[in-house]
């Protein structure tokens, strides 16, 4: 296996960066649950070197979440590589570049995934941000923009060459959003091609233990990274570590998604206040009680509560 840019175990499991997702609150919870590597949300370049109170925020972490790394975004040279700067002064184990996000926001910037169009600029980019700080730069992409055009086997050669020390590929194009199957095959190929030295982490459709041990064997990559499987389930993480190491994993019982889910609540509401922490939290209800039978009526109550006593009340 290839060796990580910072200490880990042998296999390790990501917690994909997402927005409004992956804060200190989820992410603190997600690493109880097992995962051995953290991200931050992704942080706009733009916004940074402006000295964005909330991007500061973003990249804030505790010395109990490492290995950590931060991730930005953006589409400017002179801003990213500002950025990359600003970040690697926090003391993250490394900092990331997402040539990856798929959404229109970000996209419509020249930004995220936008730049697989733009090979050689996506290069130009992520060499700047490499020779600017002293911390390992990792990258997250994409299989390409369109299914036309996957040019990610060459890609990961170009990135290793300007110094990127570990890649992590969604194993989607970007017109695919997150519709369909991943597609692992290239990222096979990447792993197979023995030119590349650096860690590859897939990611994509990993929502079980199971899923995680079958594509380590076929695809022999050197970790997997977990995204939208997480999303108000920091269980599956214990699940996936059970498996990989051979052991029984049960699920979680009602009273333990109520109380891990009340302490993701108030986590939250320390960290980013009271209203922002409740809105933010009705995306993470459906995964906390994904299978509960005649949960409807609750959830639909959740999602119109507006304080911590009403989720309390309402979930005990």
């Amino acid at each position: 296996m290839a060796k990580f840019p910072f200490p880990t175990v042998d296999f390790p499991v990501f917690l994909a960066p997402m927005e409004e997702v992956t804060d200190a609150s989820f992410r603190r919870l997600c690493k109880e649950f097992g995962a051995d590597v953290l991200i931050a949300e992704l942080v706009s370049s733009e916004a940074l070197i402006r000295d964005g109170e909330k991007s500061f925020k973003k990249m804030a972490f505790s010395e109990t979440e490492r290995p950590f790394g931060i991730q930005i975004f953006g589409h400017d040279e002179d801003s990213l590589r500002r950025a990359a700067e600003i970040a690697a002064a926090q003391h993250p184990d490394f900092v990331d570049i997402n040539w990856g996000c798929p959404v229109k926001k970000v996209v419509s910037k020249g930004a995220g995934s936008a730049i697989l169009k733009d090979v050689p600029k996506m290069i130009r980019l992520t060499e700047s941000v490499v020779k600017a700080v002293d911390v390992p730069v990792t990258v997250k992409t994409r299989l390409g923009w369109e299914e036309s055009n996957r040019p990610i086997v060459q890609v990961a050669e170009m990135l290793q060459d300007v110094g990127v020390r570990m890649l992590s590929v969604h194993g989607r194009t970007r017109s695919q959003m997150y519709s369909g199957t991943a597609d692992w095959t290239l990222i096979g190929e990447i792993k197979n091609n023995p030119r590349i030295t650096i860690p590859i982490v897939g990611n994509g459709d990993i929502d079980s233990g199971a899923k995680a041990d079958e594509y380590r064997r076929r695809y022999g990559v050197d970790g997997v990274m977990v995204g939208r499987a997480a999303i108000g389930n920091p269980f599956v993480f214990r699940e996936i570590q059970n498996f990989l190491a051979g052991r029984e994993t049960t699920p979680p019982t009602y009273e333990e998604r109520v109380e891990t889910c009340l302490r993701h609540l108030r986590n939250a509401v320390e960290i980013k206040g009271e209203r922002t922490a409740v809105l933010e939290m009705r995306r993470h209800y459906a995964g906390y009680f994904k299978g509960i039978f005649n949960f409807k009526e609750k959830k639909m109550r959740l999602m119109l509560a507006l304080t911590v006593k009403e989720c309390e009340e309402i979930l005990k």
